[in-house]
């Protein structure tokens, strides 16, 4: 089924606010795909339809972003860049060195499906994102990392329309803020590193 399709599909009986989002979406990964960008992760779609009413990476993830994300999916299968199915020539050398037939079609069928999970933890989560592992002994130091009520209040205030608005800021598709100048105040992607730190602390 064509992404169009499936919006048409994903619309019926849905709510007013519901299906301004996935037509949100539809626009924001139609320009991916005529850019030829085969990137359509959550953060991406996020980042560049949040002023379009794109819902945040993980409101899509969660139970309620299921339609969200179908239409998500089916841009990202339609994408002929894409095939998870096939591995790279390189990839493929060391397997068919296997002499077996059948061990080796086991093997090609194992390596796509790994594959094909590595791309979906990419899309679960973000680059470069540090995982702890804490066993009970040191259970106590989690919330070290954890932002406090004061701490989420402060970086949620800088994500506000009052806050820039008081400061006469203008947030752009980079994740900067710029001022009446058009001179960067915070550094491209710091918006979006505020909402990672969010989402994750």
């Amino acid at each position: 089924m064509s992404p169009e399709l499936l919006l048409i599909k994903l619309k019926e009986k849905a709510s007013l606010k519901v299906c301004e989002t996935l037509d949100s979406i539809y626009q924001v990964c139609i320009e991916q795909q005529e850019r030829g960008i085969d990137d359509y992760s959550f953060a991406t779609i996020e980042r560049l339809g949040y002023k379009r009413g794109v819902p945040k990476a993980q409101s899509i993830r969660n139970k309620s972003g299921e339609k969200y994300r179908a239409l998500i999916k089916c841009f990202s299968e339609q994408n002929p860049v894409k095939d998870i199915a096939k591995l790279s020539r390189r990839e493929e050398d060391w397997i068919e060195e296997i002499s077996n037939p059948k061990h080796k079609l086991l093997v090609k069928i194992q390596a796509s499906e790994l594959r094909a999970a590595k791309k979906q933890i990419s899309e679960i989560l973000p680059p470069n994102l540090r995982i702890d592992v804490y066993d009970h002994k040191h259970a106590l130091t989690v919330t070290e990392y954890k932002l406090s009520d004061q701490e989420r209040r402060a970086l949620e205030y800088l994500l506000s329309s009052s806050f820039q608005q008081k400061w006469n800021l203008t947030a752009n598709e980079y994740g900067e803020l710029i001022d009446s100048n058009n001179s960067p105040v915070f550094k491209v992607a710091t918006l979006d590193a505020i909402k990672k730190a969010l989402d994750f602390l």
